[in-house]
């Protein structure tokens, strides 16, 4: 006769199960445990807070192991954490049934930021040796993750001056009621309250508009002032631009960084040089999307010897405008100093004028013969003729698409979004990291650098329960 099988909490054993049993050979905490016992943990100058006199303190191989394991499992609270060690059993495995508080783990990270960032070049080195680094093609990419301060709590200029604006009209308002009713009273007058406390909201509202100016910025977060406005998945928050650089091969993060920047422009060659410095050398050619595209950069990489491959579509201002009359097809006369366009009109100096992003000077040229020309419409909606920039690194924009036009570079351009998309997706969706959890550029750094790291260990989890990497 059969049973229900049911839980006896009055069984007593005998011999209690080992804490080596209470986990599957292959179990991703056994994987980050064997990884964290091989890093040179003195070298990368991890420290734990010493007390002479109570409690000894937690191993920082310990400590690593709960952050690791935690933020693979979504877990980045160090609340969340602290209660995960008694509640997880692979936690509870990892501790050695050792339980550190929030508090100890909080000072841990704060203590050992900057020597996380070594976890990451440690997972590269790893992939390295195990030849999933190739160094062939590389591509580069940035996405834009909210920061941890409010947006709705953000200053806009905007909303500042029309709320000081209305605020100006209420005070002019009162001010004529209390004069009116101060000609009929004698004695000492004070202001009401209410006057009172909008003069000083007053105050507040010109201090805020005065330190936007100062900082040039349209919208700041006091409590984090070097977040910015950026359009991602949420709309358009507080955020930092979060770069990588991935390997073709395995897909594995060789380079990481975090900018304020709202846009990739500038991101080119300082990523690059984040590889030279991370790997020895950058990849035989690194690929990026439109984004990147900026003849400064293009310029600066090539001084470098920096081979790239940039999407020029829609990201050069040689491209802003398609179809026959394009800037690009407008032929420039070093000797006469003009424009050739594609009919044969010349369009001759006119100014010098600092570029969009007034980082450089450009010179622009126009026809003047634009009242006899049959296509000026097609050409130009301008009223006084077709008008063209120049910029200086018009040359190494050139170059670039002389590059593109070879049908291997090409193909490899196109490879781009299926080498570094899924690293996105590894951090986005499988870590599900959308949100800073810390505050300020210096922290978000280190933070992005660890959560590159966790993704390049998702990489090489698979080959080590393959048996492609030796286990402890």
């Amino acid at each position: 006769m059969s049973h229900e099988i049911r839980a006896d909490y009055r069984q007593t054993l005998m011999f209690p199960p080992c804490l080596e049993d209470w986990l599957p050979e292959d179990h991703p905490a056994r994987f980050v445990r064997e990884f964290v016992d091989r890093l040179p943990l003195k070298e990368m100058g991890l420290q734990v807070r010493e007390c002479p006199e109570g409690r000894p303190s937690y191993g920082a191989d310990l400590l690593l192991k709960v952050w690791v394991y935690g933020y693979l499992e979504r877990i980045r609270s160090t609340r969340q954490l602290e209660r995960a060690c008694r509640q997880n059993v692979a936690l509870i495995w990892l501790t050695g049934m050792n339980y550190p508080d929030h508090n100890t783990l909080w000072r841990f990270w704060r203590d050992n930021r900057e020597a996380m960032k070594g976890i990451f070049r440690q997972t590269v080195e790893v992939a390295a040796g195990l030849g999933l680094v190739e160094m062939v093609l590389h591509a580069v990419d940035g996405t834009k993750i909210t920061a941890r301060g409010s947006t709705h709590k953000a200053w806009g200029r905007k909303r500042l001056e029309k709320l000081l604006k209305d605020l100006e009209r209420e005070i002019e308002g009162a001010m004529k009621a209390v004069e009116e009713g101060e000609r009929g009273e004698s004695g000492e007058y004070r202001l009401p309250a209410e006057l009172t406390d909008k003069v000083e909201l007053r105050r507040k509202i010109q201090e805020k508009l005065a330190q936007l100016e100062e900082q040039q910025r349209e919208h700041m977060n006091p409590a984090e002032p070097e977040a910015r406005m950026m359009k991602n998945h949420e709309g358009t928050r507080l955020g930092y631009n979060a770069q990588v650089v991935v390997d073709a091969k395995a897909g594995i993060i060789v380079a990481s960084e975090v900018s304020t920047d709202a846009n990739d422009k500038f991101q080119l060659k300082p990523m690059l040089e984040k590889v030279q410095e991370g790997m020895g050398r950058v990849a035989d050619e690194t690929v990026a999307d439109a984004g990147y595209c900026s003849g400064e950069q293009l310029a600066a990489a090539e001084k470098a010897e920096y081979p790239v491959l940039v999407n020029l579509q829609g990201g050069d201002p040689s491209q802003e405008e398609p179809g026959e009359y394009q800037a690009s097809r407008f032929v420039y006369d070093a000797e006469k100093d003009c424009l050739t366009c594609p009919r044969g009109g010349v369009l001759v100096y006119e100014c010098t004028q600092c570029a969009s992003s007034k980082r450089y000077e450009v010179r622009r040229y126009r026809c003047r013969d634009y009242q006899n020309c049959p296509v000026r419409w097609e050409c130009s909606k301008e009223k006084q003729g077709r008008a063209v920039k120049l910029s200086p690194y018009l040359p190494a924009v050139q170059r670039q698409q002389d590059k593109q036009r070879d049908p291997v570079k090409a193909r490899l351009l196109k490879r781009r979004m299926g080498i570094v998309e899924p690293a996105f997706a590894r951090v986005k969706h499988l870590l599900d990291f959308r949100r800073w959890t810390m505050g300020g550029l210096d922290k978000v750094r280190a933070q992005w650098s660890f959560v590159c790291a966790l993704a390049n260990l998702m990489t090489l989890y698979p080959l080590w329960r393959k048996g492609h990497l030796r286990r402890a």
